[in-house]
This record gives C-alpha cells, sequence and structure tokens, in this order.
C-alpha cells in the first residue's frame, strides 16, 4: 500500500469494529449498572474532584437540581453510548460523545503529580491512565467511520444515498 493510499484492509476494519464494540459493552454496562442501582449519585466521585476544573464539578454535587440531572446525562449517556458503539448506529455521534464523556472523567479526577484521592484508582500512571487510552480509542473509532464498514450506519447511509445518474445521462447543473 502506497502511502497514498488511504484505503484500510478488510483486516484492519474488522479490528476497529471489535475495538468499537469492546468500548460499547464498556459504556453499555456502566450504564446499566447505574440505571439499575436506584441510589447510584455521581455525587461522590464530583465531590472528590482534584482537578483544574474541581470547582465547577464540585458546584454540580452541591446543586441538587444539578446533580438530578447530571445523574440522569450519566446513566442514559453511558448507556446510549453503548448501544450506538456496540451495533454501530450514528457511531460519529456515540464515539464523540464517548470522548466528551471520559474527557470529563479525566478532568475530573486527572492522574497529575501532587493531587491524590480518598476513592482508590487503578494504579498510578503520571498524566495518563485508562480514561486518555480509552479517549484515544474512541478517536480511532470516530475517525475510522467504522459503522459504515459493519453497522445499521451502513444501512442508514445505503437508504439515504441517491443513486448516482447514468454515466450516459447528463449531470444536473450545480446551483
Amino acid at each position: 500500500m502506497s502511502t497514498s493510499d488511504t484505503r484500510v484492509s478488510p483486516g484492519t476494519q474488522w479490528t476497529i469494529v471489535v475495538l468499537r464494540v469492546l468500548i460499547g459493552w464498556h459504556f453499555l454496562y456502566e450504564g446499566i449498572a447505574k440505571l439499575s442501582n436506584p441510589n447510584w449519585s455521581a455525587a461522590g466521585y464530583l465531590n472528590q474532584a482534584r482537578g483544574p476544573l474541581a470547582g465547577l464539578f464540585k458546584s454540580l454535587a452541591a446543586d441538587a437540581n444539578l446533580l438530578a440531572n447530571v445523574n440522569l446525562m450519566n446513566k442514559w449517556g453511558l448507556t446510549l453510548i453503548g448501544l450506538g458503539l456496540i451495533v454501530g448506529c450514528f457511531t460519529r455521534l456515540a464515539s464523540a460523545s464517548g470522548m466528551l464523556v471520559i474527557l470529563l472523567f479525566y478532568l475530573c479526577n486527572p492522574p497529575f503529580v501532587g493531587y491524590f484521592y480518598s476513592i482508590p484508582s487503578e494504579g498510578s500512571y503520571l498524566v495518563v491512565n485508562k480514561n486518555l487510552v480509552e479517549v484515544s480509542a474512541l478517536a480511532v473509532v470516530f475517525a475510522s467511520r467504522s459503522g459504515l464498514f459493519a453497522g445499521v450506519d451502513r444501512i442508514i447511509h445505503g437508504l439515504l444515498r441517491r443513486p448516482a445518474p447514468p454515466a450516459d445521462e447528463p449531470r444536473p447543473a450545480a446551483a
């Protein structure tokens, strides 16, 4: 494959589809776990904020109405992002939304030197942690448009695509 050839091999496409489905499963599981627990709240996580936006996150936890909305958006957002990624429906929207959500998690409690948390974390990674890795993987899913290869996006795109005029017919003039 030459450097100007931007096509991706079917093996690479399937690898990205598997990556998309696995990330989707992670989001779906987290969303359903939160939906199925009537006592779940983001308050504990938000109150532990130590990142550059700690004031914002703590103010969200302090206001009962805002917290109720954050909880609702978190539960349903994770669930819908997960479903979208798994079935390949609105894949670019789902992956972009997933990147935003994970970046917010990252900024709430970043793995920076000097930040200590009472919530246990999975190791000390110094700037790069699993959230940043997942954001990067979602960027690959976003850029690859894997839903067009294997997913509902392929069906939607096929239904919305206008048939090309036959080669012997003149094309309509551009407006």
